[in-house]
């Protein structure tokens, strides 16, 4: 699977399009082995880097934005944070300000009925949170490709999306004839939608993707298949959402040709989980 899955905003600053990912193309190369999830780094590539989507560790699977440093955007101010619900109120869920609480796990939708866990995701398992100090330590890492100064202007716009976490998991149905991996990625609420409505002009417009299914109920979530020839024996397909401050990101693979259906209940029983005024188990 790809990251794209889950990596791959628009003006002042409108990050430039994006180019295709080298880990999509490693998921092509090993088509033979089969259903495999998605080994996404979430964060920059210096080559070719996302300023608003890689560097916040919230790339979209379709590949990452080429940086022109000298146009990196400004931070923006976190939300207002709205009252903690009392103990006695579900220890997870949305409020009405579109913020979420709560564990980013508890958040993710539960394994349903004929799936089960599927492989680890790249580095970070097939069931797990990071906080937003793990994912600096990992910026920090992949900073060091690029020069000083444009590092510095990159650390700025991290510091300003006030990243919280990011969680992960992955489900393979019990057939083992399809592997999904869902990453909800906690940031500021303005450029959580941004980039998700770049996601879509981009996927959308460019003419590089396979229009994917819509998401009944949730017009917010854009779907794409990634390029592909007709005969190709697996197929990969991505979807975005915003909401609130959670960046949904699901990726889908397996034998051609995918069981759409199936795999756009699934996210969006996802996004239910997650919609205000309050997610429910």
């Amino acid at each position: 699977m790809s990251e794209n899955t889950v990596t791959g905003t628009p003006a002042a600053p409108e990050p430039a399009a994006p180019q295709p990912d080298s880990e999509q193309q490693s998921a092509e190369q090993s088509q033979s082995a089969g259903p495999r999830p998605a080994g996404a780094s979430p964060l920059l590539r210096a080559s070719a880097a996302t300023v608003a989507a890689a560097l916040a560790g919230v790339a979209i699977g379709i590949g990452v934005i080429k940086v022109h440093y000298d146009d990196a955007p400004a931070p923006v101010a976190a939300p207002a944070a709205a009252p903690v619900p009392s103990a006695s109120a579900t220890p997870y869920g949305a409020k009405s300000n579109g913020s979420h609480f709560g564990s980013l796990r508890d958040l993710l939708l539960p394994v349903p009925a004929g799936y089960r866990l599927g492989p680890d995701d790249g580095g970070y398992g097939n069931d797990a949170e990071l906080g937003s100090q793990q994912l600096a330590e990992e910026l920090d890492a992949e900073l060091q490709q690029v020069p000083k100064a444009q590092r510095d202007k990159m650390r700025e716009y991290w510091e300003g999306l006030h990243v919280k976490g990011t969680g992960v998991r992955t489900y393979r149905t019990e057939a083992d004839d399809l592997l999904i991996g869902v990453k909800l990625r906690q940031f500021n609420q303005q450029e959580v939608q941004k980039i998700n409505e770049y996601t879509a002009v981009f996927t959308g417009d460019t003419g590089l993707f396979r229009v994917g299914p819509q998401v009944p109920g949730h017009p917010e979530a854009h779907c794409y298949l990634m390029p592909a020839p007709p005969s190709a024996p697996i197929d990969y397909l991505e979807c975005s959402a915003a909401e609130g401050d959670l960046l949904v990101i699901m990726n889908a693979e397996g034998p051609a040709p995918l069981p759409k259906d199936k795999i756009i209940a699934l996210f969006a029983a996802q996004l239910d989980r997650l919609a205000a005024p309050g997610a429910t188990a």
